[in-house]
């Protein structure tokens, strides 16, 4: 990752405050290398709501043109949505307009590949040394670009999470659910999968404008006013979206946010109840994964925080569900990216099946706390620290697949320099809160020294 004049360049795309780190000629210029890096071809063009994202479309759609790239613009979609347009339309990659879950100033390009998943780190770097040389493919005004709409991708979505839950169960166990899409890109197909599973149903910021009405990014603070509606209108669940939708957060129904770590957790549950298999999680996710699946038999293996990273190990394990501790259920029969929308079928059903309510099911997993910090930090002096923090603790197991993982028998903690910002994370879990406080403060203290 590197941050040039506030624009945050990296492997997966780049992401910055519009009209200060991220302007309409880095767009361009960014499209371009990865219209150059792709050899022009098909490729699928998608944004989140955010009202900037028209700005950037057209800059995107003059440097993929320039390119020679057959454009199909799905239009606001989310982000899985965009994926798995790639993999029905055969395109070569796609560009999704978002800044995902920062604030309402900011939007970025997260770049797909072939396969219809977040672009490979190898290829990821290449696009981005592509666009720092400067280097792209200019073709001759006989040789231009097209660009077609594509307002077929909602659809295919819909329809492949009907496929892969059990609807009919959802629809007689007379749910209701409350929605906050917070003006978010998912919040159309949110609704529309909703009504489909006859879940009486309250959605909330449901049109894709952009309008975020509480901080983005779906977390137990920024939730604080949201969830107790849930409780409030009677819904036995609710769901928060994040703006690109491919972070989904849970709400039980006495109004209380259960933490996005649970829910792949319950998403897991349900999925290794119907198929057994390899599960797979990043380096930074709740062990409470690894305990579910331990309870069906089933391995969890861990991957380097990022997507990409977790769907690569998914491929190696032929893994029948993984994903992020953000609220990111990853499962390859819809497509290797983050699919909130295969995530709330796969919890509305687990609730129709075990007739327990979403606190009930939390109640039955196993508990652990986790505390998250940040600290400003030239990751130069890393490898340096590392070393003193495995001094400090020689009994704990080491892993150094990603930063700096240090694991005993009931907690761990993981320090690693974020990939879409300049700090460098702390993230303790321990089975009191207290224990994993106090181990991120002495971590935190270290790192400061």
């Amino acid at each position: 990752m590197a941050a040039e004049g506030g624009l945050i360049v990296s492997v997966s795309g780049v992401r910055g405050v519009v009209g200060e780190g991220l302007t309409a000629s880095a767009a361009l210029a960014f499209a371009s290398a990865l219209g150059t890096h792709l050899g022009g071809g098909r490729i699928v063009l998608g944004r989140d709501g955010r009202p900037s994202g028209s700005l950037l479309r057209h800059a995107v759609l003059a440097g993929l043109l320039e390119a020679g790239c057959a454009v199909q613009d799905v239009g606001v979609a989310p982000t899985p949505t965009v994926g798995l347009a790639v993999c029905r339309l055969q395109a070569a990659g796609a560009i999704q307009i978002t800044a995902s879950h920062n604030p309402a100033p900011w939007n970025g390009l997260k770049l797909f590949g072939g396969d219809g998943r977040v672009l490979a780190a190898d290829e990821g770097r290449r696009v981005r040394e592509r666009f720092e040389a400067g280097d792209f493919r200019r073709a001759p005004w006989s040789a231009l670009g097209t660009v077609e709409e594509c307002r077929r991708a909602e659809d295919w979505h819909c329809d492949r999470v009907l496929e892969l839950v059990d609807a009919p169960r959802i629809r007689a166990a007379g749910l209701c659910a409350f929605l906050d899409a917070n003006g978010g890109a998912g919040g159309p197909l949110g609704r529309r999968l909703l009504e489909a599973f006859q879940v009486g149903a309250v959605c909330k910021g449901y049109h894709a404008d952009g309008c975020f009405e509480h901080a983005p990014e779906p977390t137990a603070e920024n939730l604080r006013e949201v969830a107790p509606l849930v409780a409030k209108l009677g819904a036995d669940v609710g769901f928060a979206l994040d703006p690109d939708a491919d972070r989904l957060a849970l709400i039980d129904e006495m109004g209380r946010c259960i933490g996005e770590e649970l829910t792949l957790a319950l998403a897991v549950r349900f999925r290794l109840s119907r198929a057994r298999g390899p599960v797979v999680i990043n380096m930074s996710t709740s062990r409470v994964v690894e305990d579910v699946a331990a309870g069906f038999g089933c391995p969890c293996h861990r991957a380097a925080v990022g997507e990409a990273n977790v769907a690569d190990r998914m491929l190696e394990t032929d893994a029948v569900i993984g994903g992020e501790g953000n609220g990111g259920v990853i499962d390859p029969r819809v497509g290797l990216v983050r699919d909130p929308f295969l995530g709330m079928g796969l919890v509305l059903n687990l609730m129709a099946e075990t007739d327990l309510t979403l606190s009930e099911l939390v109640a039955e997993l196993p508990v652990y706390h986790i505390v998250k910090d940040k600290y400003d930090l030239d990751p130069g002096r890393l490898s340096e620290l590392f070393q003193v923090l495995e001094g400090r603790w020689p009994e704990a197991r080491t892993n150094r697949l990603d930063g700096l993982r240090l694991d005993w028998e009931d907690r761990w903690v993981h320090v690693r320099p974020s990939n879409t910002e300049p700090i460098v994370r702390v993230i303790a879990e321990a089975r009191r809160k207290d224990e994993a406080r106090d181990l991120c403060r002495a971590v935190g203290a270290m790192l400061q020294n």
